[in-house]
């Protein structure tokens, strides 16, 4: 959890973005007197550390408390408190997008017209609840002396390829998330399966190799750079662009043919205890300030108007902030997506 910022005094000025409405200098001094916002997230602290300070240094009457949270353990928590009635998060912001389609789907989540909307895609906001704040490409991760690059792939269809080609050499050697553990694994799947029907023979490619599987992205990037693994298949972007900064053994590839752009959804709470500091708070993570602050550290803007390294437009394949997320969480179809997964793994796993 991190807490920054002394409660201010209440005369402490703070000026109203430029564009905004006059009516917005309302809802700043609502905010101060709430005098704090809390928040639920599962983007890393120490990166959301410069963009809470730049928040402080512009509404220096808001404190800030942010609780680092694993995104199903932000869902339940959401879901068990507003159960209890007791007091919780005011703002949620996930990359777990289903999730967080589902509480706003279910009622968790309240109304806000943001001033910053109109900057946005369409793709980004769903009935004026849940706003995608960031465009996070997925990635493969690459062990750069395993794999030399001459036969790095760039292709979904050039990644089967090379699986199928060097599977001796491959096994045991190629990791990604558990879909049955990870629900940023399981949505990413489930794209892939939405975007081509050529993903079942590279799931069969990867099951092959006797994948190893995990929960979460910090394992899979040490065990790429180490050498314990030579590539890691759809890896959150942005935490693998960031470790491969500071780690040249990592090569990080988005792939040509497409690649999945996901996003981290927030949206006010419905019981939020602070619900004006909420709403200035999404404001800025949105707004230009805010979504510059987030690209330097590689949790890449939604915004068009904001630099930072892209994509062409033909290779992105945005996730949509909406209802569709909701088909994934069909227990039914859940139940039948992860029983074909472990058939495959246990069909294609060498004898």
């Amino acid at each position: 959890m991190l807490m920054l910022g002394a409660v201010a005094p209440a005369h402490a000025d703070a000026q109203r973005p430029a564009g905004y409405p006059r009516s917005y200098d309302a809802l700043v001094d609502e905010a101060r007197g709430e005098r704090m916002v809390r928040i639920y997230g599962n983007a890393d602290t120490a990166a959301m550390q410069p963009l809470i300070a730049a928040f402080r240094r512009t509404y220096p009457g808001v404190q800030v408390r942010y609780d680092d949270l694993e995104s199903s353990i932000i869902y339940d928590r959401v879901v068990a408190e507003a159960r209890r009635r007791a007091a919780g998060a005011d703002l949620v912001w996930s990359s777990a997008m289903d999730l967080q389609a589902k509480l706003i789907n279910d009622g968790y989540a309240q109304g806000y017209l943001s001033p910053e909307k109109p900057a946005l895609p369409a793709t980004a906001v769903w009935k004026n609840m849940g706003y995608g704040v960031t465009a996070e490409p997925v990635a493969f991760v690459v062990n750069r002396r395993l794999i030399p690059a001459a036969q790095v792939p760039r292709t979904h269809e050039a990644f089967e390829r090379l699986l199928r080609t060097r599977r001796g050499a491959l096994m045991g050697k190629v990791a990604t998330y558990d879909p049955a553990r990870s629900n940023v694994g399981y949505l990413y799947l489930t794209e892939d399966h939405a975007i081509t029907r050529d993903t079942r023979s590279l799931v069969q490619a990867i099951a092959a190799t006797r994948p190893i599987l995990s929960r979460t992205t910090e394992p899979m990037l040490d065990a790429v750079s180490a050498g314990r693994i030579a590539i890691a298949y759809n890896v959150v972007g942005p935490y693998a662009l960031t470790r491969a900064m500071r780690d040249p053994n990592i090569r990080v590839v988005f792939p040509r043919d497409y690649t999945i752009i996901a996003s981290r959804v927030a949206f006010i709470a419905r019981d939020a205890r602070h619900p004006a500091a909420a709403r200035l708070f999404l404001d800025f993570l949105l707004s230009r300030t805010g979504q510059t602050l987030l690209a330097k550290q590689w949790l890449l803007p939604v915004r068009a108007d904001v630099r930072a390294p892209r994509l062409s437009r033909e290779q992105q394949r945005p996730i949509r902030v909406g209802p569709q997320l909701l088909v994934n969480l069909d227990t039914i179809k859940r139940r039948r997506f992860l029983a074909d997964w472990r058939a495959t793994l246990a069909q294609e796993a060498p004898k």
